[in-house]
């Protein structure tokens, strides 16, 4: 098992991601929805693609592929909002609950990964 599989911000990207493939589905019934699904699978696929990137490059470029994977995940959340027409608004709220935790969590670990540089 990789270190990487153990960090809950990541296990929770992968989450979404699963998650993000079950919504993409009725949003698919309509053409603005397929807009919609292939914003969310970019932005969606590159939070944990950055993490998994960042953890890779090792421990001076990973607070930089954070900052990125923090950015999609804003921008998921946008998204997630913007589909209020396409999906019900309970499942929205957990994913903008379970993408304010992950951007949280991102920001703590660059935080201590800065400190720890300096």
């Amino acid at each position: 098992m990789d270190n990487l599989d153990k960090v809950k911000f990541y296990q929770m990207s992968l989450e979404l991601w699963d998650e993000f493939w079950n919504d993409s589905e009725s949003m698919m019934n309509y053409i603005r929805g397929r807009e919609i699904v292939k914003q969310l699978t970019r932005s969606v696929g590159s939070i944990s693609a950055n993490i998994e990137e960042g953890y890779g490059r090792g421990k001076k470029k990973y607070p930089h592929f954070l900052k990125i994977a923090r950015g999609s995940a804003r921008e998921t959340r946008g998204w997630y909002i913007k589909s209020k027409f396409l999906l019900k608004k309970e499942v929205i709220d957990l994913r903008v609950a379970k993408l304010n935790s992950i951007s949280a969590m991102i920001t703590k670990s660059i935080e201590t990964l800065e400190n720890k540089l300096k």
